[in-house]
């Protein structure tokens, strides 16, 4: 693999755009992985690197480390409570609300297949753009999609998955949560097996100056291309 690109680099804080399909670290429940992001960007910078969150292998965009463990601990103790603002874009089934809150409890998943304790989630959601294309599906001669921006404040294991399935609008690629019969229609129509969903933007103070950080992270490849196949080029310059 290239290269991670890098976002950010100042003060012992590290930001990649991490590429969809790459996991963040080792894990017993994906043993087909071979690169992991905590070990590219740790050969990259030549240091050891600690990641302060997680991003599903399958999401793609703004991945933030720390260089010390003091810097690590400082940080993820800002996510614990909050402190942290993220935003995502995806691209859904259907035609979204204009805006929703929703307010759904989710089950704690340790990824050991029992079922957890219920945890509150909450995700805000604003509908960005919607699209009809001519491509018939099931008894609809055309389908419905919907770009949406979701700002979650909670930070439950595959939260914005889960929400969105529970508001039946799932995100298109996603799999287990999502809609096999969509995500097949867009192997068979686009060749595109990514799960459109992008980490676009996080919003932080530097626990040690209180300096206010915003870091973005452009579209990758295949989120590009499937904005401007369904929503057009307009959408790729918004």
């Amino acid at each position: 693999m290239a290269e991670l690109p890098i976002l950010y680099q100042a003060g012992g804080l590290v930001a990649i755009n991490k590429p969809h399909g790459l996991l963040v670290h080792r894990s017993f429940i994906a043993a087909d992985a071979s690169e992991f992001a905590v070990q590219l960007l740790r050969d990259q910078l030549g240091r050891r690197v600690y990641p302060v969150h997680r991003l599903d292998r399958k999401t793609g965009g703004v991945l933030l480390f720390a260089l010390s463990d003091m810097l690590n601990s400082a940080m993820q103790q800002q996510f614990a409570d909050g402190q942290v603002h993220k935003t995502y874009l995806a691209i859904v089934r259907g035609y979204t609300p204009d805006e929703l809150d929703i307010d759904y409890p989710l089950r704690r998943d340790d990824g050991d297949g029992k079922l957890g304790t219920l945890q509150e989630a909450f995700t805000a959601l604003k509908t960005l753009q919607r699209t009809e294309v001519p491509i018939p599906f099931g008894k609809h001669a055309t389908s419905r999609y919907s770009l949406v921006e979701l700002t979650p404040t909670t930070g439950r294991m595959h939260q914005l998955r889960k929400h969105m399935a529970h508001i039946f609008h799932p995100i298109i690629g996603d799999r287990p949560h999502g809609c096999n019969k969509q995500n097949k229609l867009f192997l068979d129509q686009f060749g595109m097996n990514t799960m459109l969903l992008h980490a676009c933007r996080l919003q932080f103070n530097r626990p040690d100056t209180n300096e206010s950080i915003t870091i973005e992270a452009p579209f990758q490849d295949e989120f590009t291309r499937m904005l401007g196949t369904l929503f057009g080029e307009q959408a790729v310059d918004a």
